[in-house]
């Protein structure tokens, strides 16, 4: 099967999903942990390959389960796998590496935000399509933020007016990814930190509620009533 979705596309999506998932608990690698009946990978890709602008697909998974993880996605949708690294932004650089020539436009997607629906993919794509450099999908901060020393006390209370919670995908003109990555001299929490220390300016576009990431197993139990709504 070639790893290629719409021929038209100009859109590659990377899809970092090495991780561990400490936090969610024992049960190997996140990627692959059970969501509704299935793993949560394939509900990633599910939604991503629904996107009309993606022509390819890349995961980045656990490197002993390259062929286990191109065998699960198969009959989902045609992907490129390739094994990922230690960190995040090892798996992610092993991944861009791997986009073959054609696609302009990077979007790089948390595996564990299963849920984020097509729609979003478009609306990032289509805002770096219009010509910003990087782009991230975001929502406002709805709890009160405290800033707190390693004591616990209260320093202050941050402003929550300029304040947002960022998603994926994240978009990126190829060009600007590839040289944010090339540049990296510390590892950071996403893409768009690497970018911003280029001194490239990233747009923020709505986020989607979703989008959410599965990181414990409280928002595992979220996400599974969020599967009996649609997006």
């Amino acid at each position: 099967m070639t790893a290629q979705l719409n021929p038209c596309g100009d859109v590659a999506v990377l899809v970092p999903a090495a991780g561990a998932g400490v936090r969610l608990g024992a049960g190997g690698p996140k990627a692959l942990r059970q969501l509704g009946g299935e793993p949560m990978l394939v509900h990633t890709i599910r939604r991503v390959a629904a996107a009309p602008s993606v022509r390819t697909i890349v995961v980045a998974a656990p490197p002993l389960d390259v062929e286990a993880v191109h065998a699960l996605l198969a009959p989902v949708a045609p992907v490129l796998v390739v094994p990922g690294g230690a960190e995040r932004q090892e798996s992610v650089a092993a991944a861009l590496a791997a986009v073959p020539v054609g696609p302009e436009i990077i979007l790089v997607h948390d595996a564990a935000r299963a849920l984020a629906p097509p729609s979003l993919v478009e609306s990032v794509a289509a805002a770096v399509r219009a010509g910003s450099d990087a782009v991230i999908p975001v929502l406002p901060v709805v709890d009160t933020v405290k800033e707190v020393d390693g004591d616990g006390f209260v320093l202050g209370t941050v402003d929550r007016a300029t304040l947002r919670a960022v998603q994926t995908p994240q978009g990126f003109r190829r060009s600007v990814l590839a040289a944010a990555h090339a540049s990296a001299a510390a590892s950071l929490t996403d893409d768009a930190g690497l970018v911003e220390k280029l001194g490239v300016r990233v747009t923020c576009v709505p986020g989607h509620e979703h989008a959410l990431k599965i990181t414990r197993p409280f928002d595992l139990a979220i996400a599974e009533l969020l599967l009996e709504r649609p997006a």
